[in-house]
């Protein structure tokens, strides 16, 4: 007995009716937000996750392939300067300045933090190959197995968000792992560049996913734009001349970029001695002579700006006050061995062969202007081939060309030049600027004389239009028998007109009066009805005849009784 006491005693006491309640209601609201929760989580907008997933496994990819590579070249180097942490910063500060972010350099010889804001333009590739394969995956949506059709596209908007989403989380991770670094992250330009860029790739993504649509924009994004742009905005002949002029500058640009291309092979080509004594001097390790032509390949871009704006006549600076031009160049500073600068022409005055560089921009003005006179001449736009532009229109056309071209250049320039040091490496490449208003002037002054001139070299080759309700007698042919066919008529016409679906009106048609027959001689021609003379006497008699008789008189009515 003592023993199931003290069982009793130590046994817990039950809760109060009050506590149990509670606990239950408590329970009962866990339950409810439980459903709620996976209830919101199933009827989602669709495509965020897949969006969030997308950029996050694209930013992901894009590291990994800069971290194996440089950790390919630190373990076949002979002489590491760091360990694998150091690789590993130097790889995310390289993931960074591949979206355009310019870098410190902490350990300089001067001691004092030097600026490294040369993007090689070649990398720029990969970050936006990426992003706009995520996008444009993930607004497509996943392939279910055994599905006839496509299935539908995810909301353009959620799928863009969730993947910009996705990169800059790990971008921002990446970001504050390179802050401790020998390279480390420039916080103003990374807040700037790497939005921006992921903003514009994951939108082309989206934007090919919807099949590249051109019609007009969102009410929304209409709202936001001025009264005047509107209006052109909502225009469909104004939407088709934009076009265009788009196209148009777009040749322009490529052409200037190929020619400064070329300009470079060429020079390379003629320094090829120093510029394979600077590749070979640069280090003699086989790790590092792969490295050195890896940078050289993704500088091959740059170097294509360079030659451009060379070739544009503004030139390029190798330092502070050191301009290298087709009319004059300066003696440039002590540079680096890299093969790439070999190939920077003498310093002294242009030569006339230097000054032939002025070809470049002749093609490319030429290449607008043939652009532009082409969409002239059909008149571009809803009504395309109706009404030609005029010659105003013609020319204000082929100056928005150029104005966009030097714009496209102006951009170009700046990504393809920066600093590489705080003194006299402050400036290197090409200034934005002067490259934008010499392409403006090359372009415009060639384009826009050029294009009126083979506009209307394609307009002397039209046609006329006839008047029409001038009261001009038009010719018909003449009906031929059954059974013949007109001159140069086929057994394949006569098949057309037998199956055209307007012969079914020919029923309700008036038909023709029969002509004579040509076979039979005029005397025993049958006269037509108004030439029959008896015919007509006939009928005037008989029409006398009726008005002559009175008419009867009516029976008088008998009385009723």
């Amino acid at each position: 007995m003592a023993l199931v006491t003290q069982t009793t005693d130590r046994r817990l006491p039950f809760p109060p009716l009050r506590t149990r309640a509670r606990s239950r209601g408590r329970s009962r609201l866990r339950d409810r937000l439980r459903d709620r929760l996976r209830d919101r989580l199933r009827d989602r907008s669709p495509g965020l996750g897949a969006g969030l997933l997308g950029g996050a496994v694209a930013a992901g990819l894009g590291l990994g392939s800069f971290a194996v590579l440089v950790m390919v070249l630190w373990i076949s180097s002979p002489y590491p300067d760091s360990g694998p942490d150091g690789a590993l910063h130097i790889a995310a500060a390289l993931w960074l300045l591949a979206h355009g972010a310019e870098l410190v350099r902490v350990d300089s010889l001067s001691g004092v933090p030097a600026p490294v804001g040369v993007t090689p333009l070649l990398l720029l590739a990969l970050p936006g190959w990426l992003l706009h394969r995520a996008a444009r995956d993930a607004t497509e949506g996943p392939e279910e197995e055994g599905a006839t059709q496509d299935a539908p596209l995810l909301p353009a908007r959620t799928v863009w968000l969730g993947v910009v989403a996705g990169y800059l989380t790990v971008g921002g991770g990446v970001a504050l792992y390179a802050a401790g670094g020998g390279l480390r992250p420039d916080w103003a330009w990374t807040a700037v560049c790497v939005p921006l860029l992921v903003m514009a790739a994951a939108g082309a993504g989206v934007w090919t996913a919807y099949g590249r649509p051109c019609g007009p924009l969102s009410p929304r994004v209409l709202y936001l734009l001025p009264r005047w742009v509107r209006r052109r905005v909502l225009d469909a002949d104004a939407r088709g001349r934009g076009l265009a002029v788009g196209r148009a500058a777009g040749a322009g640009t490529a052409v200037f970029v190929g020619g400064g291309a070329l300009l470079v092979a060429v020079s390379l080509v003629g320094h090829g001695g120093a510029a394979r004594a600077s590749f070979l001097q640069l280090t003699e390790a086989w790790s590092g002579r792969i490295a050195v032509l890896l940078l050289c390949l993704a500088l091959i871009p740059n170097a294509a700006l360079w030659g451009a704006s060379y070739a544009l006549g503004p030139g390029f600076a190798l330092g502070a006050g050191h301009v290298t031009g087709p009319l004059a160049s300066d003696p440039a500073p002590l540079l680096p061995p890299f093969p790439l600068l070999s190939a920077v022409p003498d310093a002294g005055p242009g030569t006339p062969l230097a000054w032939a560089v002025t070809a470049v921009p002749m093609a490319a003005g030429l290449t607008v202007a043939w652009f532009t006179a082409r969409a002239a001449g059909t008149g571009t736009g809803a009504g395309a081939g109706k009404a030609p532009w005029s010659g105003g229109r013609t020319a204000a056309n082929a100056g928005l060309a150029a104005a966009l071209c030097a714009g496209a250049l102006a951009a170009l320039a700046a990504l393809a030049g920066g600093p590489l040091g705080s003194d006299a490496l402050a400036h290197v490449g090409p200034v934005w600027w002067q490259t934008g208003a010499a392409t403006l002037a090359w372009t415009a002054a060639v384009a826009v004389p050029t294009a009126l001139g083979l506009r209307a070299w394609r307009l002397r080759k039209r046609p006329k239009d006839t008047a029409t309700d001038t009261g001009t007698l038009k010719l018909t042919p003449l009906a031929l028998p059954n059974g013949t066919r007109k001159p140069n008529e086929t057994v394949a016409d006569d098949a057309y007109e037998a199956s055209d679906p307007y012969e079914l009106e020919a029923a309700y048609d008036f038909l023709p009066a029969d002509l004579p027959s040509p076979s039979l001689p005029s005397a025993q021609a049958p006269a037509p009805w108004y030439d029959d003379t008896a015919s007509r006497e006939a009928r005037w008699a008989a029409l006398k005849e009726a008005s002559a008789t009175p008419p009867p008189e009516p029976e008088p009515e008998e009385a009723q009784p």
